[in-house]
């Protein structure tokens, strides 16, 4: 909500099925009157950084903590806008992320229920659910109400409903 207040957006970047699950925080966010967008990492290095400007706020997504794509692009990030300030949702209370970050949103030092320990699966719920934790806040702080949801959700069961048609 800082950045929407000082003209800024929320920009959200991941790799992986991290990065996935970001993408899905992003359309959430939007779809709550909070400006989004979705940085891939290695994308930034070719041009996307121009994706961010000085009132917007970084959300770096690394269950490790020490995805290298992330990690560049928090140094690629803090040279283009060195006041930036920088959340990170990871599975690591002292990971580099976390150390370089401005805030931490620690999801837990999580055991993957993958029978291999591998595949991002408990890991990668938790993410969701942090998003989604942080969509239900702004929300609540913003006073964001049916009408203003409606307005942007214009089809679809939940634009019916948010308009207040039976379905």
């Amino acid at each position: 909500m800082r950045a929407k207040a000082i003209g800024g957006k929320l920009v959200i970047s991941g790799v992986g099925k991290a990065g996935e699950v970001g993408k899905k925080i992003v359309v959430t966010f939007c779809s709550v009157s909070l400006p989004s967008a979705f940085l891939h990492p290695l994308e930034a290095q070719h041009g996307d950084l121009g994706l961010l400007h000085l009132n917007d706020v970084l959300l770096l997504i690394s269950n490790s903590g020490q995805t290298r794509e992330v990690l560049d692009l928090e140094a690629l990030a803090r040279r283009l806008i060195p006041s930036l300030k920088i959340v990170a949702i990871t599975g690591k209370k002292n990971s580099q992320l976390a150390k370089k970050s401005n805030y931490v949103l620690w999801t837990g030092d999580l055991i993957e229920a993958c029978p291999l320990g591998l595949t991002p699966t408990t890991s990668t719920t938790c993410i969701s659910v942090v998003g989604d934790v942080l969509a239900v806040l702004v929300v609540q702080m913003s006073g964001y109400g049916v009408d203003d949801y409606a307005l942007r959700h214009h089809s679809g069961y939940l634009g019916s409903k948010a308009k207040g048609s039976d379905i």
